[in-house]
């Protein structure tokens, strides 16, 4: 095993989420009037709607099913009558779909960021830098569907899955879990983790707000008297 992969798959993922968390707080407390979509929609409505939407479905479902996919033990799954095999078919099914609707809506958002004059004059480098990786990490794992259909054992999910499982419990060994998984599997997992290293830098923060309004349901009522 390579002193670069042991980093990369033992060592990056913790960098990864620290840079995330502690970045994320920073620019909060320092910077807030910087946390913001910066939507375009202002300048132009067109066809953002429909691209906003599929994107933000898209690459929303694919975080969620990745989590629950990569850290859910295959005794789980298995209790359920779930095998191995069988759980690789609905990924590849289900991230077939979800990603082809994501790409949809990324592609919109490009064509707007770099085709409108307007939009493109507002863009700034970080942001199109941000669409371009989004970009390349979505079409790795959309390239990966058609290496995992060459084995639909499950064992390299698996392999995947106790990498996962094995960070997230902070075991020393996780690196060397997936040392013979097929490099394009490790590149779309470097590309993934390096999108927590560029969040608190970019727009993507605005996921934090996404998920704080959900709070506003169990806030008390405003009570607006004249005076």
């Amino acid at each position: 095993m390579s002193i670069l992969h042991n980093f990369v798959f033992g060592l990056y993922p913790y960098i990864a989420l620290t840079v995330f968390l502690l970045g994320s707080l920073v620019r909060f407390e320092r910077e807030q009037y910087t946390w913001k979509s910066e939507s375009s929609q202002l300048l132009k409505r067109g066809n953002l709607r429909i691209g906003s939407i599929c994107f933000h479905l898209g690459i929303i479902s694919l975080f969620l099913t990745h989590m629950v996919g990569l850290l859910t033990p295959p005794e789980i799954y298995h209790a359920f009558g779930l095998s191995s095999s069988a759980k690789q078919v609905m990924a590849i099914v289900g991230g077939a779909g979800l990603g082809s609707l994501c790409l949809v809506g990324l592609l919109i958002l490009l064509h707007r960021r770099f085709a409108e004059p307007r939009i493109r004059a507002v863009t700034r480098m970080g942001d199109k830098i941000l669409l371009l990786w989004l970009l390349l990490t979505l079409l790795l794992g959309l390239a990966s569907i058609f290496v995992s259909v060459n084995h639909l054992d499950g064992h390299v999910m698996v392999l995947l899955g106790s990498w996962a499982q094995h960070i997230v419990t902070f075991r020393s060994d996780a690196a060397e879990l997936i040392v013979d998984v097929p490099w394009l599997y490790k590149a779309h997992m470097f590309m993934g983790m390096t999108l927590f290293v560029i969040f608190p830098f970019s727009r993507l923060v605005h996921v934090w707000s996404g998920f704080g309004s959900v709070t506003y349901l169990t806030r008390a009522w405003q009570l607006v008297r004249p005076r």
